[in-house]
């Protein structure tokens, strides 16, 4: 028997579209004309965490790049193509580094267990709990260490997005604000973790390029 499931989804957008032309009739045409986000968004591809829900925002308002446990990674070209073009091309104001407490990518780096592909992409989040074992491993509490290196997880995403060209190039030119924050799944509010850079002074010296 076939699953057929997933027409509730194509119901839903039915549903949505309808809704959208009812309250404003010219919606659809307007948001055709074009987008000026001023907010670019990096968050973990969790279904939990949709960034226009958790943020009341609406469509054309954020532009949206995610992927499990919300890196920033030096070779993903993926995320720093999105980067580019958000930061150059669109202009954006800020740029938002979202992790959320329960992330299953997070609890998954902390233990010994293989997944099979998937792990060459948390060893980069191992890399974060090497980096901070002292702290985190003080923390006896499996749950509350888990949400430790989720905080700290985002603080290191928000540096490597500080070391991109394309972030230090726009700084030269004009006001880019990167920030970090984390989403609670239980309380449905997002904490900010005041880690936010503006200028290359934020970075280390070795990273800082002569742009």
């Amino acid at each position: 028997m076939i699953d057929d499931s997933y027409k509730k989804l194509i119901e839903g957008n039915r549903k949505y579209a309808m809704e959208k032309k009812y309250d404003d009739p010219e919606y659809f045409k307007k948001l055709s004309i074009g987008q000026t986000p001023e907010y670019l968004w990096i968050g973990c591809s969790d279904s939990r965490v949709p960034a226009n829900e958790i943020t009341g925002t609406q469509s054309g308002e954020i532009f949206v790049h995610r992927n499990i446990a919300n890196l920033v990674i030096h070779t993903d070209f993926n995320a720093l193509s999105v980067i580019a073009y958000a930061v150059d091309v669109l202009k954006v104001k800020h740029i938002i580094v979202c992790g959320h407490y329960g992330c299953g990518g997070v609890r998954a780096a902390m233990t010994n267990k293989a997944h099979g592909f998937v792990d060459s992409w948390l060893r980069h989040i191992k890399e974060v709990y090497t980096k901070y074992k002292p702290e985190l491993e003080a923390i006896e509490d499996f749950d509350k260490r888990a949400d430790r290196l989720t905080e700290l997880n985002v603080i290191e995403q928000v540096k490597n997005l500080c070391k991109t060209i394309v972030v230090q190039n726009a700084w030269k030119e004009r006001t880019l604000l990167v920030h970090g924050w984390v989403y609670g799944l239980n309380s449905g509010l997002v904490k900010d973790l005041d880690v936010m850079h503006e200028d290359q002074m934020d970075i280390e010296s070795v990273f800082r390029y002569e742009v």
